[in-house]
């Protein structure tokens, strides 16, 4: 969400709320917080040898070729596939 005057606004369906000026004051900002960059987490590609053809949907990168690994569902009905370009490093799924 974001501000619009005395408005509230979702960036994804545009629903509009009216500002509580006490509701704000109680809000958690990130004004003061250190970054610490993202936290470590596992890339389930990471040192994956194997690459397909598979394009980059990231729009910059013209790359056909992309790491991948595929992970069961749970429940087994149908498996993820986890990829990451060769290139630019954009990771996505399908499943």
């Amino acid at each position: 969400m974001h501000t619009e005057d005395d408005t509230w606004v979702c960036r994804s369906c545009e629903n509009e709320e009216p500002r509580d000026s006490q509701a704000e004051a109680a809000m958690a900002t990130q004004d003061g917080q250190r970054d610490d960059g993202a936290p470590a987490v596992a890339d389930a590609t990471q040192g994956s040898a194997e690459t397909m053809q598979e394009p980059c949907r990231a729009d910059d990168c013209d790359s056909d070729r992309a790491y991948y690994e595929v992970m069961p569902k749970p429940g087994g009905s149908y498996e993820v596939r986890l990829f990451t370009c060769v290139e630019c490093g954009h990771k996505w799924r399908e499943s």
